[in-house]
């Protein structure tokens, strides 16, 4: 069953393109992730997700069917559309991503190749860029082999050897030849094109087959897991290190749920799941790169409370406003730009920075190892973790109405404090190895006192409170409680009986800013398959597993949310917080080679 987000993804770690079964290309930011969209259709549409302008399409008349995939293990997608009479031709879309000269090139530009495999159907190209976020069309200038036009900053051009003058009109023709499209920057493009196209073709190829060969793989779900890497890889900015908690805005939750955010920033939460994943497949290279981002949030810290987010430049400033010419996503607005939350207090950022930095000081395959003098820096977060672990933040799920004092952003300070003790005594540095194993113990004794709720017989999502929420399940992903605890068994338990229904999870079930949650939240469903696991309760865990990647799409991506009925999926897009939850269980839940072989 087809579904609105049955897109595919392809970038180069810079920016990326969304293109439906359709091969209409409804969302693109250029130059960056976050900029301004010139196709921006993916969120400008009508009740039924119809859409006039923002997109660049490729019709075929009377079309029949339509079959999507990527090109083996990479990040090239390749349509194929037939028409009644049974012509078909294939669409290759990519964006050039190669090495050269010992560097990575990500040439600002997207490929698009057209071949007649059978027949020569009549075809229709579509091209209605748009300009700061749908405020207008971009007015188009056609020349003997290319279209030029301005976004208002910046200008761009679209060569090809198909004829201007019908991608202008949206005239048909025959697709009798290879067709090629070349968008880019407004510049010459030098040489032959279709010999340019072809080139960079080979050589993106090339570097995604080297990319996938060097990846750890579990021995079962190997597609799933390979699928996930790539899109967790074209979901970070490379110059900076930034990983993005999605590559899209405003995509609701639910339908009317107004909860529709701007994911295109990366989050110090987010990212440090993204980059654990990462680990576990061996992409050192981009976590050395996160590090670098974090190392310069780090050096930058004058103390107080930290900022959950920021932009992928390391910008702090993201105001939020709504951008009233979009139409939204299926109709649903608002269509958001920037995100409030990068000014909320939300105290898991101290954790979660002193434990992706830990690498730095263990893992002797990083070219750049941290010292002593980190250690001091991050010390300094160490500090501040011990002054808010018990007071009031917006959490995990970033409550924008409500503060509490939320037992996950508790956990996390403890869990600052617990590995600064273990960084220390690794130094050799006794006296504040002592210090911070003094402030862990006690702190981490409050918080099993606190959190846990005798009448209800499991922990609880605020300190004193009452209410479950799913971030409960990674108490013993952190180290904070074993597995055999009775205490963590019995909230696992909990979490299964008043937050799962059909295979996925609720984040929680009461009321927040906008009512109660009515769609999955979908790496809930990952943790609790994690934390079966890791209780003993196996016998369910591999089917649940399974189903959960039967709600990716065609081309095995995941968004945010699902709905529990449908199935259909909504949120940002793709989600890596999703794509991670798979990499995560898949690694944990294989056989082992040996047992295969």
């Amino acid at each position: 069953m087809e579904q609105p987000l049955d897109l595919a993804v392809i970038g180069n770690c810079t920016t990326a393109c969304l293109i439906n079964r359709q091969e209409d290309m409804v969302w693109s930011c250029w130059p960056n992730f976050d900029s301004s969209p010139l196709f921006s259709a993916l969120v400008d549409q009508d009740g039924s997700g119809a859409y006039d302008t923002g997109y660049w399409g490729f019709e075929v008349e009377g079309l029949a069917t339509s079959e999507q995939s990527y090109r083996g293990n990479s990040a090239i997608l390749e349509t194929v559309l037939t028409d009644r009479q049974g012509q078909s031709i294939r669409i290759t879309d990519f964006m050039p991503r190669y090495r050269h000269h010992g560097r990575i090139f990500r040439d600002g530009m997207i490929i698009r190749k057209i071949e007649p495999l059978y027949g020569a159907p009549r075809i229709r190209c579509t091209f209605r860029p748009t300009q700061n976020y749908g405020t207008g069309p971009c007015d188009l200038h056609t020349s003997s082999n290319h279209i030029s036009f301005s976004d208002g900053e910046h200008n761009w051009r679209l060569t090809t050897d198909a004829s201007p003058t019908y991608i202008v009109s949206g005239e048909w023709f025959a697709a009798s030849r290879p067709i090629t499209f070349i968008l880019g920057p407004d510049e010459e493009l030098q040489g032959d094109m279709t010999h340019t196209a072809n080139n960079l073709l080979e050589r993106t190829d090339d570097y995604w087959q080297g990319f996938t060969r060097h990846l750890h793989v579990p021995a079962e779900w190997q597609q799933a897991v390979i699928r996930a890497a790539i899109t967790l890889k074209l979901c970070t900015m490379e110059e900076t290190g930034a990983v993005l908690a999605a590559l899209t805005t405003s995509i609701p939750e639910s339908a009317g749920s107004i909860r529709n955010w701007d994911y295109r920033y990366c989050w110090l939460r987010d990212s440090f799941f993204t980059v654990q994943a990462l680990n576990r497949v061996n992409i050192t290279d981009t976590t050395e790169m996160y590090l670098d981002f974090i190392m310069n949030i780090v050096a930058d810290y004058d103390g107080g409370d930290i900022q959950p987010l920021f932009t992928i430049h390391h910008g702090k400033e993201i105001e939020e406003y709504k951008a009233a010419t979009l139409s939204g996503f299926l109709g649903h607005q608002p269509v958001r730009v920037g995100n409030a939350a990068y000014s909320q207090i939300q105290n898991d950022s101290y954790g979660s920075i002193i434990l992706a930095l830990m690498q730095m000081f263990l893992d002797e395959r990083l070219a750049r190892r941290a010292d002593q003098h980190v250690f001091e820096m991050l010390e300094r977060l160490g500090h501040r973790a011990i002054e808010v672990w018990d007071k009031p933040d917006a959490g995990i799920w970033e409550f924008r109405g409500s503060k509490d004092v939320r037992t996950y952003s508790a956990v996390t300070c403890w869990m600052a404090t617990d590995r600064l003790a273990r960084l220390a005594g690794y130094l050799d540095l006794p006296d504040r190895a002592a210090f911070w194993r003094g402030h862990a113990d006690d702190v981490g004794q409050q918080i099993l006192d606190r959190a846990w709720n005798a009448d209800q017989g499991h922990f609880v999502e605020t300190l004193g409170g009452d209410h479950l929420d799913a971030s409960l399940l990674l108490l013993h992903n952190f180290g904070f409680i074993a597995s055999d605890d009775p205490r963590y068994v019995a909230t696992v338990q909990a979490i299964g009986r008043d937050l799962m229904k059909d295979d996925l999870l609720f984040r929680y079930r009461i009321e927040d800013d906008f009512g109660e949650p009515d769609t999955a939240f979908t790496i809930c469903a990952f943790w609790y398959v994690e934390a079966l696991d890791a209780i003993g309760e196996r016998q369910e865990v591999r089917r649940i597993f399974e189903s959960l990647l039967s709600h990716r799409n065609h081309v095995g991506l995941l968004s945010e949310d699902i709905d529990f009925k449908t199935g259909q999926l909504w949120g940002n897009f793709p989600q890596t917080y999703s794509m991670v939850g798979i990499i995560q269980c898949a690694h944990r839940l294989s056989r082992k080679w040996r047992e295969i072989l």
